[in-house]
């Protein structure tokens, strides 16, 4: 009974601010404060107390509960009731997945990540572009002892990531000066690029070579290597990338494992009916 009481409590009564909103917007408003609870409780795997996620979502406790019943009943969320901490449902992993079944090519790059992870040892990914953002859809893991960057489904900047910069690197410099513009150039750590012209050189190098470099730019510690996965029209389709720590990634090994991924793309590439820019080509 206890337990019971802690989850159905009697809600507080709702703010003149959030029936105004309600009474403006409709169902609009609580679509989208729905959704903000669930990419909320999707950011970290503890889960949350009802106030603790109220305060995140930057709504009223009454409002958070009103929605997390609802979308339990539709097995979105689901209440731990011996830690009464709410957390991401099996229907919200279901839908989600779509997304992942929808990149048709997500099952025929897992022979070329196995290739990647057992040609270097290390974890390989296949990522994309989603909303100026990077997602990874899937990872072979290493068999040695790693620290992730990002998890499956996880987003971390373009500028700031291996991947990101990769495919930043297909794109103009016009186009790349309006993603600066509306991401910025977030200091992740101490090595980030937060200037536009040092991201322009990085990119020249990216070009040049093939492949580009994370330098613990993301997360100390943590190298990624990436290059492009193109279409049949030349343009990104995904990217595959090489991510270990620095201690195993080490400046030796940069070009050698860079050689790898750049190559396994362009297989990659060819396998999927893709066409490679005419200068990788001929690099």
């Amino acid at each position: 009974m206890k337990k019971s009481m802690i989850r159905r409590k009697t809600p507080e009564p709702r703010s003149h601010t959030e029936a105004e909103a309600d009474a403006k917007d409709g169902s609009v408003q609580s679509v989208n404060r729905a959704l903000t609870l669930i990419e909320t409780l999707a950011e970290d795997d503890e889960g949350y107390r009802l106030t603790d996620l109220a305060v995140r979502a930057g709504l009223s406790t009454s409002t958070v509960h009103r929605l997390l019943t609802t979308l339990e009943k539709r097995r979105f969320v689901q209440f731990d009731r011996s830690e009464s901490k709410w957390h991401i449902g099996a229907r919200a992993f279901s839908v989600g997945s779509t997304f992942a079944r929808r990149r048709n090519f997500v099952a025929h790059a897992m022979p070329y990540l196995r290739k990647l992870r057992d040609q270097t040892r290390e974890t390989a990914n296949l990522a994309v572009v989603d909303d100026e953002t990077i997602i990874v859809l899937t990872r072979m893991e290493s068999r040695e002892i790693m620290r992730s960057l990002t998890k499956v489904g996880g987003r971390v900047a373009m500028v700031a990531s291996g991947v990101g910069k990769a495919v930043l690197a297909t794109y103009s410099d016009e186009d790349v000066n309006a993603i600066i513009h509306r991401q910025g150039m977030p200091r992740l750590t101490e090595k980030s690029i937060v200037r536009p012209g040092e991201l322009f050189k990085a990119l020249e190098i990216v070009r040049q070579r093939g492949y580009a470099l994370d330098d613990e730019e993301a997360r100390m510690g943590l190298r990624c290597i990436a290059a492009v996965v193109y279409n049949d029209c030349s343009e990104p389709l995904a990217a595959i990338s090489v991510s270990g720590m620095t201690s195993r990634v080490t400046d030796e090994r940069v070009p050698i494992i860079g050689t790898i991924v750049r190559d396994v793309a362009a297989e990659l590439t060819v396998a999927l009916g893709g066409t490679m820019p005419a200068a990788e080509a001929r690099s």
